[in-house]
């Protein structure tokens, strides 16, 4: 390996190491340090101060990683009794399961979140890594638990409850954001999800749009929708579902046209577009120069209802990391959300292949 792939190597390991350390572990002189990095700067591999190494097309998500618990009664629900059920865990929370879909496309993604030290998180981190996910910039805080997500589902798969416990994510503080933010400039998209507190949600949009970096937000619940500030500039794409845009909009989401009214008001507070989730009536998406279009699904039955946002996310970033045009992206997030409905887990096998051919079936509503 010659010295510029070594000093790349190190810095990419710990992007704040010094040029004495370096020194060290290469067995150089640090002018001689100083003088690689200097060659690399010039090339453009390394980008300012904290030795940000720039990476082609990197998404990086900053928000919840859980431990997702499912219940599917066997029978019709029956309140206030016990009733047989089948009980699922597996890996959950937005923004990781977007990086997990990111990664088993083929993308370079990483994430930032917060995990209990416990075995759990260990756990929870093992499985995100094997799909490629850079998960160096997490933190297990001590004496925490990993947060987690407990639904349940009736006979026919429809959810009618859910409880969370993610007590964690109030130490997501604006300094642990600081202190990863090389990491966050350096990539092409930031994806964020509402589990941060209201302060360091705001501090992240305020700051990106200080620095001219593309963020993507998700209200992670409608009670999260309200963490979301009034002046949303800062914020490249808000992906909402009917109860969160109602939450941050004050405005009953029933009709396409309402969805209409809603995004015209978030675009006017700041976002330059808005995509409304609408189940099993597509989605509705629109942007500041007056584009918009409510896109349906292919016709089919969707048997299942988690992870088809998470999917829709994942597509809509591939495609844009991947010089898709906007209208393009939202399609491919529609088709990986198609995908991920027809399964009963939260993230399914989806190919670019599928995709792209799923693509074609997506009809525009007039």
């Amino acid at each position: 390996m010659d010295r510029d792939r070594q000093i790349l190597a190190l810095i990419k390991e710990n992007p704040f190491i010094s040029q004495q350390e370096l020194s060290a572990k290469l067995g150089l002189s640090r002018s001689a340090v100083a003088g690689y990095i200097s060659a690399l700067m010039k090339k453009g591999e390394i980008i300012g101060r904290a030795y940000i190494v720039r990476e082609e097309s990197r998404i990086t998500c900053i928000g919840g990683a859980n431990i997702d618990r499912k219940s599917q009664t066997l029978q019709p629900i029956q309140y206030g009794t016990s009733n047989p059920a089948t009980i699922k865990q597996s890996t959950g929370g937005i923004s990781r399961n977007v990086a997990e879909n990111l990664g088993r496309l083929g993308c370079r993604v990483s994430l930032i979140t917060l995990i209990g030290d416990d075995q759990e998180g260990k756990w929870l981190m093992e499985e995100t890594k094997r799909y490629g996910v850079d998960v160096s910039q997490c933190l297990a805080v001590n004496m925490e638990k990993t947060g987690t997500y407990t639904s349940v589902f009736n006979d026919t798969g429809e959810m009618v409850l859910a409880v969370a416990d993610m007590q964690i994510y109030d130490q997501f503080s604006i300094e642990f954001i600081e202190a990863r933010w090389s990491h966050l400039a350096s990539s092409n998209i930031i994806f964020a999800d509402s589990n941060l507190p209201k302060e360091s949600l705001t501090y992240l949009i305020k700051r990106c749009e200080k620095e001219q970096l593309t963020l993507w937000v998700k209200p992670a619940s409608a009670p999260k929708a309200s963490r979301l500030p009034f002046n949303l500039q800062g914020i490249e794409l808000l992906i909402a579902n009917r109860e969160e845009t109602a939450v941050l909009t004050d405005l009953e989401i029933a009709t396409i046209d309402d969805c209409k009214k809603a995004a015209e008001q978030i675009i006017q507070r700041g976002a330059k577009q808005v995509i409304c989730t609408l189940g099993r009536e597509g989605v509705f998406w629109a942007a500041r120069d007056g584009r918009q279009e409510h896109l349906l699904p292919f016709q089919g039955e969707v048997p299942y209802s988690t992870g088809g946002e998470e999917a829709l996310i994942s597509g809509a970033l591939f495609g844009m990391t991947h010089g898709e045009p906007f209208e393009q992206a939202v399609r491919l997030g529609m088709a990986a959300s198609m995908i991920t409905l027809q399964t009963s887990d939260a993230i399914a096998d989806i190919t670019i292949e599928q995709l792209y051919s799923l693509v074609k079936k997506i009809t525009i509503h007039d």
